[in-house]
């Protein structure tokens, strides 16, 4: 799959590039000529990187609309400038998005991760999946076999038996361990394509600030599998709009931030 860029890194431009595909409001797209088994929601979670936006939305619309899917893409955007919790933005998305639409399955995705093997279906999996198994950037290859970000998909039942993500992850890194520890503690599988199909690219991005506490919750997390996660879920919508290439969601987050 050839990575298309954008002719100019506006959302207008995306548009136009993509008008031949002739997207729903709020970035919705479905099969014209067969009715598609399932629903999907794509969640991204998002602050300051409209070029990778650009480009995502530029490539996954025609990558997605190729599979026959029944797909809608949210944006959520955190409202402040402190440390980013991508973790609790996507239990936002995953719970503003079942507000809209009855969505089966759920695929968290990453901005700067985009698919090269049109192979790589995006199906609504019978066990959590593991998407971005070869990542360019890491010559192809899983950095370690535990290994579930970047690009994952889980069924409504599932991601709500594990009770979500951890709300706790301030700053870079450590939910997505979290996550596979709360798949692994209720007998659930991380299942993967073969990585000569679940290969990706990484688009070029400054790295966030990490969390030093990050292990220390990490190794603590399964006392908190039960009361941490959407269930003591606490955020604010400040505004929700159905835009042309997606449904964006801009959230004021709280929580301990530590």
């Amino acid at each position: 799959m050839r990575l298309l860029v954008p002719a100019q890194e506006t959302l207008e431009e995306v548009a136009q590039q993509l008008s031949w595909l002739r997207l729903l409001e709020g970035g919705h797209q479905e099969p014209l000529d067969c009715r598609a088994r399932y629903k999907i929601a794509i969640i991204v979670p998002y602050r300051d990187r409209l070029s990778n936006l650009c480009t995502f939305l530029l490539n996954m619309h025609p990558f997605l609309t190729k599979q026959q899917l029944d797909y809608s893409i949210f944006i959520v955007e955190q409202f402040d400038d402190g440390l980013f919790n991508r973790a609790m933005l996507m239990n936002v998305g995953f719970n503003e998005a079942l507000k809209l639409r009855d969505f089966d399955c759920f695929f968290f995705h990453d901005v700067d991760l985009i698919p090269e093997n049109d192979r790589n279906i995006y199906s609504c999996p019978d066990q959590p999946r593991h998407m971005s198994v070869a990542i360019d950037k890491f010559n192809y290859r899983l950095p370690y076999v535990d290994l579930f970000g970047g690009v994952i998909g889980m069924s409504r039942n599932h991601f709500q038996l594990v009770n979500g993500f951890s709300n706790m992850f301030w700053g870079w890194g450590g939910e997505d361990d979290d996550m596979a520890s709360r798949v692994k503690a209720h007998d659930l599988n991380i299942t993967r394509y073969t990585p000569n199909v679940a290969r990706y690219h990484m688009l070029t991005h400054a790295k966030q600030k990490a969390n030093p506490k990050r292990y220390e919750k990490l190794y603590s997390g399964r006392k908190r599998f039960k009361t941490d996660g959407l269930n003591n879920l606490e955020y604010r919508v400040k505004s929700l709009k159905q835009l042309p290439l997606f449904t964006y969601l801009l959230v004021d987050l709280t929580g301990r931030r530590s």
